[in-house]
């Protein structure tokens, strides 16, 4: 399987191009952040950053998708933080898609390169740092972890999208995930993951769930049933689902569709609203 790893592009579109022709869409129920929109004037520095800068895709928003945020974070070689994380209770996913990460967690030094990928506990005092010669390019998704009665936090986990198979959905050997720690693990609340659709893979029904999303494009290219609407996706969009939000894809192209997925998952409802 070839793996490729899109990233935000940057930079500025030409004075020439047509702002309503950039396909961006926010509704009630989903949005989408194509990555033509996706330029260097809406990134963002962060406190306890060098050398770091990010795209911040998807934060909690009220009466929208409340549990993640997600990030498109770029770190220049030397850059880094001893302190990511401002939130303690935090817990993060980390796939890196170009350089190299050199991550300390709970006293565990760990290098990733391309495809690799990190779960991060809550309260795990981990850091991150560039310590090669090419800018750095990961996908961070930061949720706070829920405590539940009996569960105690998830150990971390370090892996890669190369070291683990795709498990393929009942009846097909076209459309799987790629799981990153096992899903019958109650201690985890969020399941980060990447999903694989071979060329004429489909969702063959419209999933409607309790389930938040982000789904970030990572290869390839579909036509992708959001709410009501059907919308072509590619490399670098976004696509941000708020629960109950109805989805569905196909699959176009030669080569394999693959997204970055999130969603929130192994807990009760809280009965309180806000």
């Amino acid at each position: 399987m070839t793996r490729t790893y899109a990233f935000p592009p940057g930079g500025l579109p030409a004075q020439t191009e047509e702002p309503a022709q950039s396909g961006a869409i926010f509704t009630e129920a989903y949005a989408f952040i194509p990555a033509a929109v996706q330029c260097s004037i809406v990134t963002s520095l962060f406190p306890g950053w060098e050398g770091a800068h990010g795209w911040i895709l998807a934060r909690p928003l009220s009466g929208f998708a409340e549990t993640f945020a997600q990030y498109a974070m770029e770190v220049t070689p030397g850059g880094g933080s001893t302190a990511p994380d401002p939130d303690p209770g935090s817990e993060a996913a980390l796939l890196i898609v170009a350089g190299e990460a050199t991550i300390t967690i709970a006293g565990e030094v760990h290098v990733l390169t391309r495809g690799g990928y990190a779960y991060v506990p809550p309260r795990s005092g981990w850091t991150l740092r560039n310590a090669g010669t090419t800018p750095l390019r990961f996908h961070w998704i930061r949720k706070r972890w829920q405590p539940a009665p009996g569960l105690t936090p998830p150990d971390p986990v370090i892996a890669s999208d190369a070291g683990n198979p795709v498990h393929w959905m009942e009846n097909t050997d076209l459309w799987g995930t790629t799981r990153f720690h096992d899903p019958a693990d109650l201690r985890h609340d969020m399941h980060v993951n990447i999903v694989t659709f071979r060329p004429g893979g489909r969702i063959p029904l419209a999933e409607t769930h309790v389930m938040e999303h982000g789904l970030y494009v990572l290869q390839g290219t579909a036509r992708y049933l959001l709410n009501r609407d059907w919308v072509t996706v590619g490399p670098g969009d976004f696509m941000w689902l708020r629960a109950f939000c109805p989805q569905a894809c196909f699959a176009t192209g030669s080569e394999d569709f693959r997204y970055l997925l999130y969603k929130d998952v192994n807990r009760h409802p809280s009965l309180s609203i806000g």
